[in-house]
């Protein structure tokens, strides 16, 4: 048996999210909404090709989230479920993952469509959607 080992995790935000959504909550809207990522200048370069990708990944910090409830209703069905079972921004670690469609990238700017993070939000990483391997089986 593993333990977990004590201890913190430091994450430096590689940019943040420029959208009109300013309060959390739970909108079909934003599914429809292009948001911008603002990429740090000094890691503009690694969107380089990102344009070969219809989907991208975004993992994200919730940072306007406090505390959590393992046990709560959720905002898209209604029905009550435990916090790994659901899309709560409300979570132990505050990470956020979404598959948004690639709209453009200019420079260090990504527009992309269908995330739903509120403006501000810090942007941990990116990575492309590649259906080959997350659609493939054993």
């Amino acid at each position: 048996m593993n333990e977990i080992t004590p201890g913190t995790i430091e994450m430096e935000p590689i940019g943040y999210v420029e959208n009109d959504y300013l309060e959390p909550g739970y909108s079909e809207k934003v599914y429809q909404t292009i948001s911008k990522i603002i990429i740090k200048e000094e890691l503009a370069e690694g969107l380089y090709r990102i344009e070969d990708f219809e989907k991208l990944y975004i993992l994200f910090h919730f940072s306007k989230s406090k505390g959590y409830d393992l046990i709560h209703r959720r905002r898209y069905d209604g029905e009550i479920s435990g916090l790994f079972a659901s899309r709560t921004p409300r979570r132990p670690n505050g990470i956020g993952l979404t598959l948004v469609e690639f709209v453009k990238v200019e420079g260090n700017v990504l527009h992309v469509k269908g995330l739903d993070a509120i403006n501000g939000t810090p942007v941990l990483d990116i990575k492309p959607y590649i259906k080959k391997i997350e659609e493939e089986s054993d």
